[in-house]
């Protein structure tokens, strides 16, 4: 009778710490067919969103503390691959609560967080800025990421790699974000400093509700000493309740150079649910600086589970 009473109050304890933890599985479904100028039709993942699967959970340790983790792998749905790494994208653990949340473990950086927050085109491979000729690093290995809570419309968050990780040779990558969104309002500034480039983000929306109001600024300075400026504007439309229009302008230069890329974008998303959503559109590239052209006209199907 004894043992029978233990197992029954270890049961319960299960139970009760089962029913203070989640674990889900996640994903977003996205290719589009298109024509790519100088090829043919064909096929690609990742229109808008990046294909994907994970897989993240939270436990309430009490007190308002979490612990949380996250694994997410990308997949290319026009063959099925995953990438080089099993979970390229996100493999982290950490907690949260009233203090913020901080991740141990490959994550976005914290300059990723606002990096597309203001592109038009929905931030898809139809956006104007395909033609920017400085990139950043959108995830990093070993990272520590902390992030603040949200404090009258106010955010910031910060991550940097380990040494100890960071093979000889290579550069270790060091970011920082402060963001601001309060009503139509939101803008953001981020600094990144990966060694071989140091980078600065500006960028804002203002919601006017007949349009929403997109631009940002983009400068870059590698340790060859090459500056290149970046900056794009758009608007995303509302067309009614289910379909969004989103144009958009973009310049990126090399200081010292004469000649700029610029490219101009129109993109469409209709939404059939709150899960599911067709896009089409077009980007149409001038590359003085880096040809040839790569203009693009696809059409294509995102879905979340």
């Amino acid at each position: 009778m004894k043992k029978s009473l233990i197992a029954l109050a270890v049961v319960a304890a299960s139970g009760a710490a089962m029913a203070q933890s989640s674990v889900s599985v996640y994903g977003i479904a996205d290719i589009w067919v298109g024509k790519i100028k100088g090829s043919s039709a064909q096929a690609a993942s990742g229109g808008v969103n990046t294909s994907r699967l994970g897989f993240k959970g939270s436990e309430d340790l009490g007190g308002g503390l979490n612990a949380n983790f996250q694994f997410e792998e990308a997949i290319d749905l026009v063959n099925g691959a995953t990438q080089d790494k099993t979970f390229k994208r996100q493999a982290n653990v950490g907690l949260s609560g009233g203090f913020g949340t901080v991740k141990l473990g490959r994550s976005w950086t914290a300059l990723d967080d606002v990096f597309g927050a203001a592109n038009s085109g929905f931030d898809s491979a139809l956006a104007a800025n395909a033609v920017w000729q400085n990139g950043y690093t959108s995830a990093a290995d070993a990272q520590i990421y902390y992030a603040t809570p949200s404090i009258a419309g106010f955010s910031a968050a910060i991550s940097t790699q380990l040494n100890g990780n960071v093979a000889a040779g290579d550069d270790k990558t060091t970011s920082m974000n402060l963001q601001y969104a309060n009503g139509p309002i939101a803008a953001a500034v981020g600094y990144e400093n990966a060694g071989f480039q140091k980078g600065t983000m500006l960028n804002g929306s203002y919601d006017l509700g007949a349009a929403k109001l997109l631009a940002s600024y983009y400068t870059t300075k590698s340790d060859g000493g090459a500056k290149i400026n970046s900056y794009q504007i758009g608007a995303d439309i509302p067309l009614g309740s289910a379909l969004t229009l989103s144009v958009g302008y973009a310049s990126s230069k090399t200081k010292g150079d004469s000649e700029s890329d610029s490219a101009f974008g129109v993109a469409a998303a209709y939404s059939l649910s709150k899960r599911t959503m067709l896009y089409t559109g077009f980007r149409a590239e001038d590359r003085k600086a880096n040809g040839p052209d790569q203009d693009i006209f696809a059409f294509g199907v995102n879905h979340k589970f």
